[in-house]
C-alpha cells in the first residue's frame, strides 16, 4: 500500500448500520474541516436515490458512478468523507483512498447493527427483503473484505460522540481548541515528509526558521529542509547545543538573534524540530519575537511527544528553578512521527515513557495496561503508545487551556519530581524525577487515605519494568530538595500542592499537603 499523501483526509468505513455517517459528522467538526456523505453526494449529483440507481444499472454499474464521484472528493486536502458499506469492494476505489488518506472502518456485532437499521429511515438495496437474513449474509460475504483494513473500530455501546472521539485517537488525528488560534495534532509513522505539504494545506508563511540541537539535526534537519523546500518554502536552520542544561536565557537570546538574520516577519513560521527543551525554548522565542510568530511543533522524543510539544505551554529555566519565565503560545500544528523514535537513546525513551504511564493513571486504564505489559510490548506499540497518551493531554488542554483546573492533573508526580531534578542538577532526566515523583504521590495517597493500599506499589511496579527508579536517590541533598520545592509554581499561600492518584484513571488536584516529608518518611 502506497503512503497516504495526506494526513488530513479521513474515510470512515464500515457495514451498514455501523454508524458512519453521524460519527463521521461529528469527526470532521471535531477536526475543522469539511465532511461528505458518499451516498448523500452521489444522490445529489445523479439526482436519483440509491435504490433508483441499483434499479437501474445494477451494482457493477452503481460502482462505477460511485467511484467517479468519489474521485473528485479526494481532490480535496482536508475533510472527512463516510462510504458506502461496500464502496471498497472496487478494486480501483480502494487503491484511490489508501492513496489518498487513513481509513477506519467500524465494525459492531450483529444485533447492534440491526438494532441501529430498523430505525433507520435510509433504504439499502442489498438488504431489501428479510432484514436479518440479508445482513447476515452480507457480512459473512464481506467478512474477509472488512477485515483487511488494518484500523478498526468497534462502535457496539458507543454514542456517535465517543465513536467520533475514539476515531480521532486510532487516527491520531485532534484538533486542539481553547487558546485563541486552535490547531492541528497529527500522529503519523513517516509523517516528517510530509511536513512540506502539511504547511501547504494550512498556509502557513515563510521564510521558516527551523531551530533544532546538534544531536536532532544530523538525522533529521536535511529530511525537514528537503520537504519544505521541496514545497517551495525558503529555509534557515538554527542548531543550539542539546540537554536541559542550555535552557536559559542566553539560548533564547541566540534563536532572537538567529530569527532576525532569517528575516522573519510576523506571518513567518519558526519550527521546533527536537525534544521538550527545543519546542520550550524555540516556542517561547516565536511567543516574544516580534511580539509573537507562529510556531510548529515537529517532537523528536517521546516526551516531547506525549507531554511537551501539546498545550502551549513554553519557557526556559533559571538558575534556581525550572520553567520559572514563560509564555502560553500555542503551535499551529504540532506533527509527531513515531519513526523519529527509531534513534533516540534507549535512556531517553525510558524517561519518556514515565509521561506515559502518567496519562494512563490519571484518565487511561488501558493505556496504563499497555504499559505494564513491559518494555517490549510498549516498543511493539509505539505507534499506539503516542496516540493514546497524547488524547489524554489533549482532553485535558482542551477542558482547561490556562491550567485554572483539570488540567493540574498532567502535574502528577511534578511537584517533587522538578525539585529532584534541580537538586540533581538535572542528572536525573525529567521523565526519571517525575517517575519518583508519581511513587511519592501514590504513597501520600495512601497515607492520607485518598487511595488504597497497594496503588503506589501497583505504580511503582510498571515504573519498574519500564527501566524507570522510584526512590529518592541516597546521594541527593533533602535540604537543596526542599529549597527547589519551596519555589514551585503550584504553591498556593505558602502550601505546597499536589495531585493525587486515587486509583488508576482518576486523581484528585490541588491536595494542600504541609507535612510531605513526615508522610513519606520511612518509605525513601
Amino acid at each position: 500500500m502506497q503512503t497516504p499523501n495526506s494526513l488530513s483526509l479521513f474515510f470512515i468505513y464500515g457495514p451498514p448500520g455501523a454508524g458512519k455517517s453521524s460519527a463521521g459528522r461529528l469527526l470532521a467538526q471535531a477536526l475543522d474541516v469539511p465532511f461528505w456523505d458518499l451516498d448523500a453526494e452521489i444522490e445529489a449529483r445523479t439526482r436519483r436515490s440509491i435504490p433508483e440507481l441499483f434499479n437501474r444499472y445494477g451494482e457493477s454499474g452503481f460502482r462505477r458512478r460511485e467511484r467517479k464521484i468519489l474521485e473528485t472528493l479526494v481532490s480535496h486536502r482536508q475533510g472527512v468523507i463516510s462510504l458506502g458499506g461496500g464502496a471498497l469492494l472496487d478494486a480501483a476505489s480502494r487503491a484511490l483512498i489508501e492513496s489518498r488518506g487513513q481509513v477506519i472502518c467500524l465494525d459492531a456485532p450483529l444485533e447492534s447493527l440491526l438494532k441501529r437499521l430498523e430505525t433507520s429511515e435510509q433504504e439499502r438495496p442489498l438488504l431489501a427483503g428479510d432484514l436479518r437474513q440479508r445482513l447476515e449474509q452480507l457480512l459473512q460475504g464481506r467478512a474477509d473484505h472488512y477485515a483487511g483494513f488494518p484500523l478498526r473500530l468497534n462502535t457496539d455501546g458507543l454514542t456517535s460522540a465517543e465513536i467520533a472521539w475514539q476515531a480521532q485517537v486510532r487516527l491520531g488525528a485532534f484538533h486542539v481548541r481553547g487558546m485563541g488560534a486552535a490547531y492541528d495534532v497529527r500522529v503519523k509513522a513517516g509523517g516528517l515528509d510530509m511536513l512540506g505539504e502539511m504547511f501547504l494545506s494550512r498556509n502557513l508563511g515563510s521564510p521558516v526558521a527551523i531551530v533544532t540541537d546538534e544531536n536532532v539535526a544530523r538525522y533529521y534537519a536535511e529530511r525537514a529542509l528537503n520537504s519544505l523546500e521541496s514545497a517551495g518554502y525558503p529555509t534557515h536552520l538554527t542548531m543550539i547545543p542539546a540537554g536541559e542544561g542550555y535552557k536559559n536565557l542566553e539560548t533564547v537570546a541566540n534563536l532572537w538573534q538567529s530569527f532576525t538574520q532569517a528575516r522573519l516577519e510576523r506571518g513567518s513560521t519558526v519550527i521546533a524540530l527536537g525534544g521538550g527543551v527545543v519546542g520550550d525554548l524555540a516556542g517561547f522565542a516565536a511567543a516574544t519575537y516580534l511580539r509573537g510568530v507562529p510556531w510548529v511543533a515537529v517532537p523528536t522524543s517521546l516526551l516531547g511527544m506525549v507531554d511537551a510539544s501539546l498545550g502551549g505551554k513554553t519557557g526556559f529555566d533559571l538558575p534556581w528553578g525550572k520553567n520559572l519565565v514563560g509564555a502560553f503560545h500555542p503551535p499551529r500544528l504540532v506533527l509527531a512521527d513515531p519513526r523519529l523514535l527509531d534513534t533516540l537513546p534507549e535512556a531517553e525513551l525510558h524517561s519518556g515513557l514515565a509521561e506515559v504511564v502518567k496519562h494512563g493513571i490519571i484518565s487511561d486504564p488501558e493505556l496504563f495496561a499497555l504499559c505494564a505489559r513491559g518494555w517490549e510490548a510498549v516498543l511493539t506499540d509505539m505507534d499506539e503508545v503516542v496516540r493514546r497518551a497524547m488524547a489524554v493531554k489533549i482532553r485535558l488542554v482542551q477542558a482547561d487551556p490556562y491550567e485554572s483546573g483539570p488540567r493540574a492533573a498532567l502535574n502528577l508526580g511534578h511537584t517533587l519530581g522538578h525539585a529532584l531534578e534541580h537538586a540533581s542538577g538535572y542528572r536525573l532526566r525529567h521523565g526519571e524525577a517525575v517517575a519518583i515523583g508519581m511513587v511519592a504521590a501514590a504513597r501520600l495517597a495512601e497515607k492520607t487515605g485518598a487511595s488504597q493500599k497497594g496503588l503506589a506499589g501497583e505504580i511503582a511496579a510498571v515504573l519498574k519494568s519500564l527501566g524507570l527508579p522510584v526512590e529518592i536517590p541516597s546521594g541527593l541533598d533533602i535540604g537543596a530538595i526542599q529549597a527547589a520545592m519551596s519555589l514551585d509554581k503550584k504553591r498556593l499561600a505558602g502550601a505546597l500542592r499536589f495531585v493525587l492518584p486515587l486509583r488508576i484513571g482518576a486523581v484528585q488536584t490541588g491536595v494542600e499537603i504541609d507535612d510531605f516529608w513526615r508522610l513519606l518518611d520511612g518509605n525513601q
